[in-house]
């Protein structure tokens, strides 16, 4: 690689870097969030930085600590994450288009980091995309996030007994705060929302409840896109 390839790359990648700044600071607070529930979960401070540094998915993560607080098996845990992180196989796909041709090595690092925001980040990119410049915004996304999960954590360690057992609660909390805004735009999300819980409390009378929420979410998704394939509103 020569000496002007290897500027361009680096300038990109500052450039990355510096597009990432606003991800880092949006990821501030649901980070520190993560590391305060985790806590409360029971897991260790290990366990919650590294669930960050490997799966590095926040809102897999956060299903992942609701499984986790009810019970469920390691393999349903890992067989629902993969269902709520399917769609970044697409979002892989358009970023493929939109970034330099680049060493599948290259690729593998900065697909790592595609998150929702990354993604959004570079595919709003005027014409073709370099690869220091997705590396250099998702860098940033990934520190913001990794490290605000350790001070989350260190955060709820210093929080009394009593307070860090009832954090489990704000996992639930979470979730509702997450689920609202969208039961305000579409009637098929409240619909979804409505059969899925239903769905859930049925199925988990006969089968574990880390299962009986992956096919609860399956079969309410799946019945509700046929029954309301289009728009799904008013």
């Amino acid at each position: 690689m020569s000496s002007t390839v290897l500027t361009q790359e680096k300038t990109e990648f500052s450039r990355g870097l510096l597009a990432g700044t606003s991800i880092a600071i949006g990821y501030l607070p649901a980070a520190i969030t993560f590391g305060l529930l985790a806590k409360g979960t029971g897991l260790s401070f290990f366990e919650s930085m590294a669930m960050s540094m490997f799966v590095f998915a926040g809102a897999a993560q956060y299903m992942a600590l609701n499984l986790i607080a009810i019970g469920t098996g390691a393999f349903e845990i890992i067989f629902t994450t993969f269902i709520v992180n399917i769609r970044h196989l697409l979002m892989s796909a358009s970023v493929n288009e939109k970034v330099e041709n680049a060493h599948p090595l290259t690729k593998a690092i900065y697909s790592f980091g595609l998150t929702d925001e990354v993604f959004a980040v570079t595919s709003t990119q005027e014409g073709k995309v370099k690869s220091g410049f997705i590396i250099g915004v998702a860098v940033m996304a990934y520190a913001s996030w990794v490290l605000n999960t350790g001070v989350g954590y260190l955060m709820g360690s210093a929080l009394p007994q009593s307070l860090q057992e009832s954090m489990a609660i704000a996992l639930y909390a979470m979730f509702i705060a997450l689920l609202i805004p969208s039961l305000k735009k579409q009637r098929k999300i409240v619909w979804l929302a409505i059969s899925a819980a239903t769905l859930n409390s049925f199925l988990s009378l006969f089968i574990p409840s880390g299962w009986s929420i992956i096919l609860a979410t399956l079969i309410a998704s799946t019945a509700i896109e046929y029954i309301r394939p289009k728009k799904g509103v008013s």
